[in-house]
């Protein structure tokens, strides 16, 4: 009997690495990255069910109306939301389903599925978020500051999550979030036919 897979639900500041610890950690064996909804048109190269799965804006509203959405949020005219059946899907097949979303969404996805687990991602410390911002050259100064300015906020809602993980490097900040994720499978509550097994009955 298959084990289902850990819903792992990553949030942080800008700047915090999430994108290439994300992608890490899909290096990983049984690690997959949950596919978003939207209604933006796609780019050249982009595939339905591969990069986004794309939807009008009608059929987007009806999910939401249906509860088809763990998440959703409305981002420069067009929206974006988080399909509960392709992530039951891949927990169903024993992947760990990884969700990169912001804080506001990953309290949104807790609420409907209590067994997620959210992991709050962020650098040692403000200067370093500062200097990593800075490093990227892609900003603006007052870009740069409204993103610290957010991370400040986004700060306040560390105690809602159930880990801390301090990207102090890549490695160290993947290999943190992948032992989370075996603890996570190793808790009692996620196994309750545990005696059974034991016992032979299963």
């Amino acid at each position: 009997m298959k084990k289902q897979g850990i819903l792992l639900i990553i949030s942080g500041p800008s700047g915090s690495g999430k994108g290439t610890v994300v992608e890490q950690l899909c290096k990983k064996e049984n690690f997959s990255l949950s596919i978003s909804a939207t209604t933006r048109a796609p780019r050249e190269y982009e595939k339905d069910g591969v990069h986004y799965f794309f939807h009008t804006k009608e059929d987007f509203l009806l999910m939401q109306e249906h509860k088809e959405l763990l998440e959703w949020a409305e981002f420069c005219g067009n929206y974006y939301g988080t399909p509960r059946k392709y992530v039951v899907e891949q927990l169903l097949q024993g992947k760990n389903v990884i969700l990169e979303i912001e804080v506001q969404g990953a309290l949104q996805v807790k609420k409907i599925y209590p067994d997620g687990v959210l992991v709050f991602l962020m650098p040692p410390n403000l200067e370093e978020l500062g200097k990593r911002l800075t490093n990227r050259g892609t900003e603006d100064k007052n870009t740069i500051n409204r993103r610290i300015h957010r991370a400040l906020e986004e700060m306040e809602l560390v105690e809602e999550y159930d880990y801390v993980v301090i990207n102090d490097t890549i490695e160290e900040a993947t290999e943190d979030l992948f032992a989370i994720v075996q603890a996570e499978r190793m808790k009692c509550s996620r196994n309750p036919n545990i005696k059974k097994i034991f016992k032979g009955e299963i």
